[in-house]
């Protein structure tokens, strides 16, 4: 990982990844900006946005210093932009924002409080309010994701079997230990195997209060129904693909513990519980095999009457 912690770096950056956000980041900018914590730098990496974000981005650069803003010559893909604004980053401390979510002024300092009480902790996140286009909560969500176990694969097992929306993608974290990751893979529901990844480091710290407001609305990557859909937003060289989900999931899992620094029985304690996994998804990974073998056939068929 290129990026190395600066002595001169602010404590906590911030990096915001967005592409085409016009209509919600200038409310995600002044939420951030009115954090009590003022120590902080926020990284914006426009994904080659063809709407007003520029714009926005460079006004809000000229009345705050701490805002940084970067555009990419071509869309490179949500997965890609997400790292970007990391690897851009020099501080202790790094925090996602999507360009439509926002915070509650205190959410900065309590996470720091926290990671600077338990050193032993690679990610503190809060509880999460869903809200909608018109900032209306719609539900408030417990991810429960308190994890600090001694014991890595009961971390690991609990992370895999609590997961939910992931919403502690958006928790801050030590910037040290995220660098040991690979970060967000090009694929959809890369950022579970990434929190699973994270969790081999650390504990996870969940402060229950819900300081997190994160936005569902039409034009979300949320709202994108097919699978051939999430996989152009992650990686739109990737689209067309035939892409099995458990599988994939499970994979890099298996590579996520093999490069961890693990000492030899919790790495052979991670691995039972992945090979446990596999036992209780062999269902869904049957029928994505027998889906993508289909596919894969008529694909070959097409391409066959197209030759003749």
């Amino acid at each position: 990982m290129p990026n190395l912690i600066c002595p001169s770096a602010p404590p906590i950056c911030i990096g915001v990844p967005v592409y085409n956000g016009e209509k919600f980041i200038g409310l995600t900018l002044d939420s951030l900006l009115a954090q009590t914590y003022p120590n902080f730098e926020i990284i914006i990496s426009d994904n080659a946005s063809s709407d007003n974000t520029e714009a926005i981005c460079k006004e809000y650069m000229k009345k705050d210093k701490r805002i940084k803003y970067y555009r990419n010559e071509i869309n490179l893909g949500a997965a890609k932009n997400f790292n970007r604004v990391f690897e851009l980053s020099r501080s202790k401390y790094f925090r996602w924002n999507s360009a439509d979510d926002i915070c509650s002024p205190n959410l900065l300092e309590k996470c720091k409080n926290m990671l600077d009480t338990y050193p032993d902790a690679a990610l503190c996140s809060v509880n999460t309010c869903i809200i909608d286009e018109r900032n209306k909560i719609v539900k408030f969500y417990e991810d429960d994701l308190n994890l600090q176990h001694q014991q890595v694969w009961k971390r690991f097992l609990l992370l895999n079997l609590k997961l939910g929306l992931c919403n502690a993608q958006f928790g801050l974290m030590r910037s040290d230990v995220l660098r040991k990751t690979k970060l967000e893979g090009n694929y959809p529901g890369s950022d579970m195997v990434f929190l699973a990844e994270m969790i081999l480091y650390g504990k996870f710290i969940q402060i229950p209060e819900f300081l997190f407001f994160r936005r569902f609305h039409a034009s979300a990557f949320s709202s994108l129904a097919s699978e051939e859909q999430q996989q152009a937003y992650w990686d739109p060289m990737t689209r067309g693909k035939i892409f099995l989900r458990t599988w994939k999931h499970l994979f890099e899992n298996f590579r996520s513990v093999k490069r961890a620094p693990l000492k030899f029985l919790d790495k052979l304690s991670v691995f039972k519980v992945l090979m446990q996994l596999v036992v209780w998804y062999r269902k869904k990974m049957l029928q994505e095999l027998v889906w993508g073998t289909q596919v894969f056939l008529k694909r070959l068929s097409f391409k066959n009457c197209m030759i003749c």
